[in-house]
């Protein structure tokens, strides 16, 4: 990795000393050459606007969409059932998009909100496109807008939790961005600074997980002060692995009024509501597929099976379903995922004595490591993955056409976001699970699951029972109350 050289012509934010104090979030005027504002400009396409209205409502009810603003008298936008409909733009931005029938529900409803500026909370289910829904609204925005680029100072920040979905959007992104890609960068921990500081010096748009981030924000190579849009990408995640307030100390100097601020999430928890309610601007929340706060939800297109297994037979069978999927010249991609790294080790060491090509992915793994792994099993030169639930969020593996649980993981969440690497972007899936007694205070919420899916529930899983176990605090375990922030002290009076 190049070591980065200095020269007097480079305006690198100075370094902060320890004593000094966090600045403050720029006001609107302190910008100098800062002439763009939050909202912008967006006219729905004449050909939309002419479309029946019935034909609109029964796109919004086939695929269960819901869009709540808080904005009584803001206007509504049609959803883009065609990229037909997408606002002009002077670049090729949309040229990708041809290798696509039509946009996605969260992308269809979320992109006009987007193009007209407004601040925008998207709810659905894994393999979505989520990323290009965000993405796509970001590149336009940095093509469209006439402001000088001064080193050091983005334009756009996607805060991601992991390294391989940060790099994930990163390819995204650039991939469409065409002959802005040197404005995008990547920002991620476990390899050096130097060349992510001299990266910063250009990017216009960064990409990163919350650590690496604060660290270089901390460090003065590079100044969030002009950012006026911003993503946060698996905020649900980013707030389990407790970077709610690495994600506070980066927002805090960002611009309030002019910046346009968007959260992709798979679930709604009450946690992230309030994250929501402390750092955006009167946000429209669009709700693909039902209610948030209901139980987790699966993609519909996935075939779940579930197999009651006896743990010693557990290794055994995965070796029969991986000979079933990997036989012939074109086998299969498959992803089998396990619940500790050791467990991951021992199984991928097994598969690999059976003569099938696999990779491994998890936490004792370097990232140069983890990356390789992840490139062979998406060109193929791997078939199998094994993996931790470091894969189970987020990742978007073209063309896996099974995933296999080994161990159940440790949430009903975690199952549906395990699945959810198969049956993305409109293709069908399939995802076998082996379930054992051990597992059966998670039989309830697996069963619902399975219901709402419409999949067959087996008689051995529903033997263990239906209820679900309320979900544990960190702090509390099983038996905290969950109540709202809006309830009303209670005032207690003591007798003298």
């Amino acid at each position: 990795m190049g070591k980065r050289h200095h020269d007097s012509t480079e305006q690198r934010p100075k370094k902060k000393s320890k004593s000094e104090k966090p600045a403050k979030a720029p006001k609107d005027n302190e910008n100098g050459d800062e002439k763009t504002t939050k909202k912008t400009s967006y006219s729905e396409a004449p050909a939309l606007s002419k479309l029946p209205q019935s034909e609109i409502e029964t796109y919004m009810t086939e695929k269960i969409i819901k869009i709540t603003d808080p904005l009584a008298g803001a206007p509504k936008f049609r959803p883009l059932l065609s990229f037909d409909y997408l606002p002009e733009c002077d670049t090729a931005l949309y040229s990708q998009l041809k290798a696509f029938p039509a946009p996605t529900p969260i992308q269809s409803t979320t992109w006009p909100l987007l193009f007209a500026g407004r601040d925008v909370i998207g709810i659905a289910e894994t393999g979505s496109g989520k990323t290009l829904g965000f993405g796509l609204p970001c590149l336009k925005k940095l093509i469209d807008s006439k402001s000088s680029k001064k080193p050091y100072h983005p334009r756009a920040v996607i805060i991601s939790p992991t390294r391989e979905l940060a790099m994930q959007i990163y390819d995204q992104l650039v991939k469409y961005a065409g002959s802005e890609k040197t404005t995008v960068t990547c920002i991620y921990g476990g390899v050096g600074k130097d060349e992510q500081r001299h990266a910063l010096q250009k990017a216009a748009i960064v990409v990163a997980t919350p650590g690496r981030l604060k660290d270089l924000q901390n460090d003065g190579s590079v100044n969030l002060g002009k950012v006026n849009y911003l993503v946060l990408d698996e905020a649900d995640r980013m707030l389990d692995k407790g970077f709610e307030q690495d994600i506070k100390d980066i927002i805090q100097p960002m611009p309030v009024s002019r910046r346009q601020t968007v959260m992709f999430t798979a679930t709604w928890p009450r946690s992230i509501q309030n994250l929501a309610a402390t750092f955006m601007n009167s946000p429209v929340t669009v709700t693909i597929g039902g209610d948030p706060s209901a139980d987790p939800r699966a993609n519909t297109r996935i075939k779940q099976v579930v197999e009651v297994v006896d743990p010693r037979d557990k290794e055994g069978r995965l070796i029969q379903l991986l000979s079933q999927s990997q036989k012939g010249q074109s086998p299969e991609k498959v992803l089998v995922f396990c619940l500790y790294k050791k467990e991951a080790m021992r199984v991928e060491n097994l598969i690999r004595n059976k003569g099938f090509k696999v990779a491994g992915i998890h936490g004792d793994l370097n990232q140069s490591d983890r990356f390789r792994n992840l490139d062979a099993f998406k060109k193929g030169t791997a078939t199998v993955l094994v993996a931790t639930d470091v894969a189970a969020r987020g990742l978007d593996i073209p063309a896996v056409m099974l995933v296999i649980n080994v161990t159940f993981p440790l949430t009903v969440e975690d199952y549906v976001h395990r699945i959810g690497r198969t049956g993305r972007a409109g293709a069908e899936g399939h995802a076998i699970t082996m379930f054992t007694e051990t597992d059966k205070g998670l039989s309830g919420g697996l069963i619902n699951v399975l219901k709402a899916a419409k999949q067959d529930v087996p008689e051995d899983l529903l033997k263990f029972g239906t209820t679900v176990k309320k979900k544990q605090h960190d702090s509390y375990g099983a038996f905290y109350k969950d109540i709202g922030t809006d309830k009303a002290a209670t005032k207690i009076t003591f007798d003298d």
